[in-house]
């Protein structure tokens, strides 16, 4: 932990005190080298947060104070770090002697989550509650939604946003278009929990597999944050839901978010053999076939997963939170007629990304849907927070209170 001076907002940026913070995977892999930009070290984890507007970047002098609690962990100001979790030390983020922690920004070994925070995959839209983020760039109308933008911000006003890294601190200082209002009725918890795993999975079931009333859906990694919104969002959109974790409480926690049938492909008897023990689960929960599959997770889930499609079916790759990127035979592929689908935030059309996130945005608003959150830590404990994403025990999302 360090605590240094409160920075100074540029034009175009504000600074906001976070009240609470998200852990995501790609922070995970972002620390370890392994995501698909590389950011020198020393630097600050953390890609999503919730918090309070203290200063502007275009604010007169007596409303843009540069002192404060005096503590910041700002990717793009000068002022970079203060009272932060240390996480992002040379010492900690790479490893020489490890392969996997030494590739290079948009190598094949980077294992992305696709639309699940973005940089390549969606930063410019990776804001929840219907703004851009563009990390820096101009406000981008065309993936704003109804309910706000953020070119209009006030001291004192709550907001919720996205930054490639440095939220895991007492405040951070990001571009106006990468923050948006948090709505009346939703506490900061609820906001900084919601944005990138519920965004990503409606849009992976809505955008890319069109989901809808009467189909059936397997989700992979169900106990997780973006699995568990997909099974909470596949459901509400009619759909049959299959959760398919690794335990019974993160089973129990999916079948609280409207999962239909469950499967726990870590059971007695399936220790050796995960893959095949999953195949024959699906066959004998879903005989003639799902509609779709999300897949967060790859590995040897995802084959077995794709088999238990039915013909035209759609597999939507999400990410690969097991390590592993999966080798899928094609031949399945043409004899079904399967297709497999993987998605930006940026590939969807404006009008379309729009109104998926008015319809994503009103269930929340009207309390239809709230986000899971498995655990919060104090800002001191973010390495904990981090490993028990990294070693995939997390049910839901994990949070970080920095105050």
């Amino acid at each position: 932990m360090q605590d240094l001076p409160s920075p100074r907002p540029a034009p175009g940026q504000v600074r906001v005190r976070v009240t609470a913070a998200a852990v995501n995977y790609p922070d995970v892999l972002l620390i370890a080298n392994r995501y698909q930009i590389s950011v020198p070290p020393p630097f600050v984890p953390g890609s999503e947060f919730a918090g309070v507007v203290t200063a502007l970047g275009d604010a007169p002098d007596d409303l843009a104070p540069t002192s404060g609690p005096g503590t910041v962990g700002n990717p793009d100001a000068a002022s970079d770090f203060g009272r932060v979790s240390s996480l992002g030390t040379a010492s900690n983020t790479r490893s020489a002697d490890n392969p996997d922690t030494a590739g290079n920004s948009g190598a094949a070994s980077h294992l992305g989550t696709a639309g699940d925070l973005g940089a390549v995959t969606g930063l410019g839209r990776a804001n929840s509650f219907g703004t851009a983020g563009d990390l820096g760039a101009a406000h981008d109308p065309g993936s704003a939604g109804e309910l706000d933008t953020a070119c209009n911000l006030a001291i004192g006003d709550r907001v919720t946003g996205t930054v490639l890294h440095g939220a895991f601190a007492e405040e951070v200082v990001v571009a106006t278009g990468s923050v948006a209002r948090i709505p009346d009725g939703i506490d900061d918890r609820t906001a900084a929990a919601f944005g990138v795993a519920h965004r990503t999975a409606y849009h992976a079931l809505r955008s890319v597999a069109r989901v809808g009333s009467g189909d059936h859906v397997i989700v992979l990694g169900a106990g997780g944050g973006v699995g568990l919104a997909a099974v909470q969002l596949a459901a509400l959109l009619g759909a049959e839901v299959t959760a398919v974790a690794s335990s019974a409480a993160k089973l129990e926690a999916a079948a609280s978010c409207g999962a239909r049938n469950l499967v726990d492909h870590k059971a007695s008897g399936a220790e050796h053999d995960h893959a095949r023990a999953l195949r024959e689960a699906l066959r004998a929960t879903v005989p003639e076939g799902a509609d779709a599959v999300v897949d967060p997770v790859g590995g040897d889930l995802s084959e077995p997963a794709l088999r238990s499609l039915r013909r035209g079916g759609r597999f939507v790759t999400v990410g690969y939170a097991s390590g592993t990127i999966p080798r899928i035979p094609l031949n399945l592929v043409l004899v079904k007629g399967i297709q497999i689908l993987g998605f930006q935030f940026g590939d969807i059309g404006p009008e379309e990304f729009r109104r998926h996130d008015e319809e994503l945005t009103a269930l929340l608003a009207t309390g239809r849907i709230r986000p899971h959150i498995g655990a919060t830590y104090p800002l001191g404990e973010t390495a904990s927070a981090l490993r028990q994403v990294a070693d995939g025990r997390a049910i839901g999302k994990i949070l970080i209170d920095p105050r």
